[in-house]
């Protein structure tokens, strides 16, 4: 029997984002489960399960996307975390950060920069 879309994509959610996919789809249960419904198929049983790019790969985009957007930090917190779920090195993210500077300005390449720090210390558990 072949999984459907929502399982592939919880399956892609806990291996990538682990407790905090879980919890930013449980906090959307609340408020509106469609869009949680939506992220879990679409985001990660559509996007995050095709073969052409690995995981990798894909957490260096939505880092570099996130970075330049500014204005998502939640989002971007998940999304460090995830990439270094998926093997990333810190060097490596802060490089993605870092060139971010060239095509968001300095401020967005700041805050992301600052993002992963908050990062890396909850993760050591320095906060």
């Amino acid at each position: 029997m072949n999984a459907s879309r929502f399982d592939i994509g919880l399956m892609q959610l806990n291996k990538i984002d682990g407790e905090a996919g879980e919890k930013v789809i449980a906090s959307l249960q609340e408020i509106c489960p469609d869009l949680a419904k939506n992220i879990i198929e679409f985001g990660f049983g559509d996007i995050y399960s095709r073969p052409e790019l690995d995981l990798k790969s894909r957490e260096i985009a939505a880092v570099a996307a996130l970075t330049a957007l500014g204005n998502c930090q939640p989002q971007l917190a998940v999304h460090l975390n995830a990439a270094l779920n998926v093997g990333c090195s810190e060097t490596e993210i802060k490089e993605v950060i870092l060139q971010m500077a060239g095509y968001a300005e300095f401020p967005a390449a700041i805050n992301g920069m600052f993002a992963f720090k908050q990062v890396l210390e909850e993760r050591s558990g320095n906060h």
